[in-house]
């Protein structure tokens, strides 16, 4: 195994794998794990237009991850603080302001979502569902970089796989519905814009994928990890947008289509276990995006004193962030959180991520401007 930049030996899982397993983590949870983000971005274009606009959406992560992970290799910044630095210099607190405000939309949508599963499916208050979530992410931040780096490596091959049995079981129950609607004229209009609009605020979970970046041994690995992890962040929306298309369009006002699927696949046994595998997506999701927070805490601490960022101040930060965004799941709900949030977030972030990732980074790139790993590298 080749020494990555912390100096450990890198499996080739940590290598090419465990980024795209990372940005699909937070990515599955959001929305698609439901369906809701798949109807409210792509349905509306019709089915053929909702299949280019995820293939959009697709290419463009690919591009941003690469150009990402080789810019955090070339500046050694390995948490979203010293990244952001390196790119926007001065104007770094931007994006700072505006992940926190979209951290606290996705991990809202997440409780939103798993309470509602927790309603609709087991009869159970909304917040059972939500409060069983919180803990979970909690338990498992709490124990930094490892922790997450466990669960993704083994919750995305339940999800992986339950997603293959959810298409096996669409077709074998609704799967001559699939053709009919594909052959409907439906004008494709929008299609590029939601695309790109979904890829845009989606690219945020590049931020989580940041700490896993010191796996990465050369510029091969970053562009080779990179490209795969478009793919393994829209594989199972793709398999999942094609079961929708059978009920298009009435599946588009559904708050949890996946439930709606479920239900005409009548095979209830089946059904518990998709509702925990978007159990273990909500879980990613969260698990991402707050162990981004706790690394850029600890990067600073790190910084100031050398000291290491204690267990109890991660479960603490963990716990405060999470419990302030359930108030906002509570107060808004699902629907209106997807349809009011990801949008405008999709623009603020190519303002501040995209566009300067790949006119100002891919300059920085070219020149050889960014420090070399080994002149500025910290230990895990």
């Amino acid at each position: 195994m080749a020494k990555g930049a912390d100096g450990t030996q890198s499996s080739w899982f940590q290598r090419f794998l465990l980024p795209g397993l990372a940005f699909k983590a937070v990515v599955i949870g959001g929305g698609y794990a439901t369906g809701r983000e798949l109807a409210e971005f792509f349905l509306g274009s019709g089915p053929r237009g909702g299949l280019a606009g995820m293939v959009l959406a697709m290419a463009v992560w690919s591009l941003v991850c690469a150009v990402a992970f080789l810019f955090a290799r070339a500046t050694a910044a390995y948490d979203y603080r010293s990244f952001f630095k390196a790119l926007l210099g001065r104007f770094w607190l931007l994006f700072e302001i505006t992940y926190l405000l979209f951290l606290v939309l996705i991990l809202a949508v997440v409780a939103a979502a798993a309470g509602t599963i927790g309603a609709e499916v087991f009869g159970l208050p909304l917040i059972v569902g939500t409060l069983l979530l919180i803990g979970a992410i909690v338990g498992v931040t709490s124990f930094g970089n490892r922790g997450a780096e466990q669960l993704f490596k083994y919750a995305s091959s339940f999800i992986y796989l339950t997603y293959a049995l959810f298409l096996v079981l669409a077709l074998t129950s609704f799967g001559d519905r699939i053709g009919p609607a594909f052959a409907l004229y439906v004008p494709a209009d929008g299609w590029a814009l939601g695309g790109v609009t979904y890829a845009s605020y989606n690219v945020v979970a590049v931020v989580a994928v940041l700490p896993f970046v010191r796996h990465l041994t050369s510029r091969r690995d970053a562009i080779v990890a990179g490209v795969l992890a478009g793919p393994l962040a829209m594989l199972p929306a793709l398999l999942f947008f094609l079961c929708m298309i059978a009920f298009y369009p009435a599946i588009g006002a559904e708050a949890l289509p996946s439930d709606y699927l479920l239900e005409r696949m009548s095979v209830p046994s089946f059904q518990y276990i998709f509702q925990l595998m978007i159990f273990c997506a909500l879980l990613e999701t969260g698990v991402g995006v707050v162990n981004a927070v706790n690394e850029r805490i600890a990067e600073a601490v790190r910084d100031r004193d050398s000291s290491r960022f204690p267990r109890i101040a991660r479960f603490a930060i963990s716990a405060s962030l999470l419990v302030s965004s359930a108030f906002v799941a509570a107060s808004v709900g699902l629907i209106d959180l997807i349809a009011a949030g990801y949008g405008a977030f999709g623009y603020i972030m190519l303002v501040v991520f995209v566009a300067p990732l790949l006119l100002i980074g891919t300059a920085r790139l070219r020149t050889g401007a960014p420090v070399r790993p080994q002149e500025n590298t910290r230990a895990a």
